[in-house]
């Protein structure tokens, strides 16, 4: 457990980094960052697939006999995958779950924030971890258990997003209202692929947590491409702005951190751990970034913020004892 729970912080860790990006780049649109991120997450995971294996054979060439041996072993049901690529199978269950917590998500909640604002939808998408932690809970775990930690994050929720409050013409507007639809389905994809991706490592134990981290890059990589021709900017325009190496660099950095590595922690957490004390470990997200934010702009929380991000860290404790 304790080595979940690491990797689940160190995960949203890794993703807090993702919010602290537009203070570097204010001018590049949403959707560009997200694409020149995901497309990074999928070179990465090409670059692991192909690169490093054969760095492997080149550095520690292996005798015939022995390889043999060790595909032999390999086998095995209960060993990690060997297989370079996934089977149409596993493509196909690596390209839904990339639609549910990558691609498909974030085009989502980018349309949701274009029509409804940042308020309402930020507090809808904010609900995943108390629907992630309820809707896993396992079945030997008694709701009195789980309530602490839930009333924990509700309340940190609660705190975090007391000045939401939307303006009386908005209320009547069918573009917010659509907005606030598309953010529920959003909502619901992260959920799904919470829980989805959780269920499918545990019934795949054969396939190791990196391994699948890549397949889920190069379906994130399909999907993006996609994102990028329908909502992204030409790629002349790209080219041609002045901090392009900017771009560059921090798209770099966060396919490779804040996607492909958090993937693979996320990963080990999930198999691991439950699907519900997972759920409270995503708010380590948020307390991450709030923490990046205040380093970057030189401040401290609010109290409210202050209080907040201390009920989500009993919240986290609560939950790790109740599934002790």
């Amino acid at each position: 457990m304790l080595a979940g729970v690491l990797a689940g912080l160190a995960a949203g860790a890794l993703w807090g980094l993702v919010f602290v990006v537009p203070a570097w780049l204010p001018h590049w649109p949403p959707v560009d960052l997200a694409v020149g991120r995901m497309l990074a997450y999928a070179g990465v995971s090409l670059g692991a697939m192909l690169v490093v294996p054969l760095l492997r054979s080149r550095t520690n060439p292996v005798p015939h006999q022995v390889a043999s041996e060790i595909a032999n072993e390999r086998a095995d049901p209960v060993a990690p995958a060997t297989s370079l690529w996934p089977d149409r199978r596993q493509a196909l269950a690596a390209f839904v779950l990339s639609v549910l917590g990558f691609w498909g998500y974030y085009a989502l909640l980018v349309l949701s924030l274009r029509d409804a604002g940042p308020e309402v939808p930020t507090l809808i998408i904010g609900t995943i971890p108390l629907w992630v932690m309820v809707l896993g809970k396992p079945g030997g775990l008694r709701w009195r258990a789980l309530l602490p930690g839930l009333l924990l994050t509700a309340a940190g929720l609660a705190l975090m997003t007391e000045s939401v409050q939307a303006g009386g013409g908005l209320l009547v507007a069918p573009a917010f209202w659509r907005g606030v639809m598309l953010a529920g389905v959003a909502m619901v994809f992260w959920t799904a692929f919470a829980l989805l991706n959780s269920a499918w490592l545990r019934h795949h134990p054969q396939v190791s947590v990196t391994a699948w981290a890549n397949w889920l890059g190069l379906a994130t990589g399909v999907g993006t491409l996609g994102l990028w021709a329908v909502a992204g900017s030409p790629l002349r325009e790209i080219l041609a702005r002045p901090d392009l190496v900017t771009y560059l660099v921090l798209c770099g950095a966060t396919g490779f951190g804040a996607a492909w590595l958090a993937t693979i922690l996320w990963n080990e957490a999930s198999r691991r751990l439950s699907a519900s004390l997972c759920g409270q470990l995503i708010v380590s997200e948020t307390l991450f970034a709030l923490l990046y934010a205040y380093l970057l702009e030189g401040r401290w929380p609010t109290l409210a913020q202050g209080l907040a991000a201390g009920l989500f860290t009993l919240g986290i404790l609560a939950s790790i004892k109740a599934q002790r």
